[in-house]
């Protein structure tokens, strides 16, 4: 049984609880989805979603859509959806995940691709891309968003990889992504995430088969400008000041900034401002006073920032996701991951 709860207290592994035996654990039950345990990451099977209304249960429509986050500091999800799942939208970290059941489809640079059953999604940094199911049934997927930062410290200074399709079957991806995935009910040790992220670095190196090396003195003014950029998101700024601070052409500082971290300084700079803002809003800050507290210069400016990212609205974001951090569901029919 996995549940969407409106209060977020525990642990997933309490999540993962008997309904049967009436155990709440301290959340606020609101919905339940029956799921198959016995599921592994290249499982199936049958999901059931029952909507609770108080004590009573509510039979829905069997394609109820869900997510639930893992524990721990790496972003992984866990969700089911039909029908049009995810609006339009770009992030800047890499999506790596599985499919689990049914048919994953998604808009991916100029092409509809298809994931079934037991394939990989592997979704680059600021590449626009949208999701659905590719049937009249259900899909469900487990996705890791690992930072391009990250990726970096195991590449030492080499262009990003990319897996241009978008869809893989590699065994070497697969090993790699399941040991960040396959035990999903537990924070990982910070020794076994950086071993797998090491791992999965490799196996992405060795599918993409195209990574240069990048001059250390472009690297360095990339790292500087990452640095310069994060302790500057309160205020406005150009690529002027970032060539000022680097002493490197900003043009070239550009170039470089996009080969190491693969978005723009200034998507890099946005994506942290609604890093914060997702934040403010969970601890209960108004959309107005997060917008001026993040740097945006209104309500409109933060509203198209933040849809472009995610999909959705500030407020359609914080109905859905409240108490669980869900990024995927929104109002309306759309969801973004």
């Amino acid at each position: 049984m996995i549940y969407r709860t409106k209060v977020a207290k525990g642990t997933p592994s309490e999540l993962l609880g008997s309904i049967g035996g009436g155990r709440r654990s301290g959340f606020e039950i609101i919905e339940w989805c029956q799921v198959p345990l016995a599921d592994t990451l290249l499982g199936s099977g049958d999901a059931t979603c029952i909507r609770r209304s108080g004590t009573a249960p509510k039979l829905v429509d069997q394609c109820e859509n869900w997510l639930v986050r893992a524990p721990g500091d790496l972003e992984r999800v866990e969700a089911c959806f039909s029908g049009t799942a995810f609006a339009p939208h770009r992030h800047d970290v890499y999506a790596i995940g599985t499919t689990l059941k049914g048919v994953q489809s998604f808009d991916y640079r100029g092409s509809t691709r298809f994931s079934q059953a037991g394939q990989l999604v592997v979704l680059h940094p600021d590449e626009l891309h949208d999701g659905r199911a590719g049937d009249d049934a259900a899909f469900r997927y487990r996705t890791a968003y690992i930072t391009p930062a990250v990726i970096q410290e195991v590449l030492a200074g080499r262009t990003l990889p990319f897996v241009e399709d978008g869809v893989s079957s590699d065994p070497r991806l697969r090993r790699a992504i399941s040991a960040l995935l396959e035990d999903y009910s537990r924070p990982l040790a910070k020794l076994e995430q950086q071993d797998a992220v090491y791992d999965l670095t490799m196996a992405l190196q060795a599918v993409s088969g195209v990574v240069r090396p990048i001059k250390k003195v472009n690297r360095t003014a990339a790292i500087y400008a990452r640095n310069y950029i994060e302790a500057s998101i309160d205020r406005n700024f150009s690529l002027g000041d970032l060539e000022r601070a680097t002493h490197h052409d900003r043009w070239q500082l550009s170039r470089d900034f996009r080969a190491m971290f693969g978005t723009s300084p200034y998507r890099y700079l946005i994506a942290r401002r609604l890093e914060r803002a997702r934040r403010m809003m969970l601890a209960g800050c108004s959309t107005a006073a997060t917008a001026h507290a993040c740097g945006f210069s209104d309500q409109s400016h933060f509203g198209r920032s933040f849809k472009k990212t995610y999909g959705l609205t500030p407020n359609a974001w914080l109905k859905a996701t409240a108490g669980t951090h869900n990024r995927s569901i929104s109002s309306g029919g759309r969801r973004t991951p």
